[in-house]
């Protein structure tokens, strides 16, 4: 099943090369090591290392991650399933068929508007984890975006006010941080497709390997889907990157009103 029309996945590939370009070419703060990681006699990272824990015993996930796969997971969230695993209702495959056929033009990505949860979390930017004992703090990249889940035993709230990267709270389960997200804005879409206010995100995110993190995200939303369907993001650690502010300045160069590819990368 499709998700992109063919204007908005190229124009979503170009921005992927140029946020590359950002992390790779260019630089706002001049190299600086990490602390308190594991080195080697060369003074590289030890990535082979045990994987930190924090003062109070929790598995460290802090430091700054790349997607293993680039573009795989941005262009389609169910890449790794079968059609028949992402089952829509009848009226949200007609609205996806509809979105396809109109070249994804209400799209927030084609005006370089936020990109929202979940699709934020399968942009081939730099993602950033700052950890605390009551909250863990999603710093994006791209769009300078910042998510927060909380981690100091409180409630989702009972009725939010809808917004791009929704509501999140988070325990852990053991080495394993299980988070639950709701009050998602129905203007936010991933791969064109549609939700509802319903729509409830679960996920379980856990070291593999000292610096491979797998995130395993399962999507509920019964007016949308006829059952809830679950995929894996893997992320790689990048030791001694920073941050780089990431600001997209031009909303207009993407697509035109009828969302058809118009792109200027500089």
């Amino acid at each position: 099943m499709r998700r992109f029309a063919p204007a908005l996945a190229a124009a979503l590939l170009a921005l992927a090369a140029s946020w590359t370009t950002a992390v790779t070419v260019t630089a706002q703060w001049e190299p600086w090591p990490m602390k308190n990681v594991p080195r080697l006699a060369d003074g590289k990272v030890d990535m082979k290392g045990p994987p930190r824990r924090t003062p109070d015993g929790k598995i460290d996930l802090q430091g700054f991650w790349l997607p293993t796969n680039p573009v795989k997971h941005l262009l389609n969230l169910a890449a790794d399933l079968k059609p028949s695993d992402v089952p829509l209702q009848p009226w949200a495959e007609k609205a996806l068929q509809e979105r396809i056929e109109t070249n994804g033009k209400d799209h927030p990505g084609v005006r370089c508007w936020p990109s929202g949860f979940p699709e934020k979390l399968n942009i081939p930017d730099g993602l950033k984890l700052v950890q605390t004992p009551d909250l863990m703090l999603f710093l994006h990249e791209s769009r300078t975006i910042y998510r927060q889940v909380f981690t100091d035993g409180r409630p989702l709230p009972k009725d939010p006010q809808p917004a791009w990267q929704g509501y999140s709270v988070g325990r852990w389960d053991g080495d394993t941080l299980v988070v639950d997200t709701i009050g998602i804005k129905e203007t936010v879409r991933f791969q064109n497709m549609p939700h509802s206010p319903q729509m409830r995100i679960k996920e379980r995110m856990k070291l593999v390997s000292p610096n491979v993190l797998w995130n395993e995200i399962t999507i509920e939303d019964p007016v949308v889907f006829e059952k809830p369907h679950t995929y894996t993001v893997a992320y790689r650690r990048m030791p001694d990157y920073t941050l780089l502010e990431y600001i997209c300045e031009d909303n207009r160069e993407y697509a035109d009103d009828k969302g058809r590819q118009k792109i200027r990368i500089n």
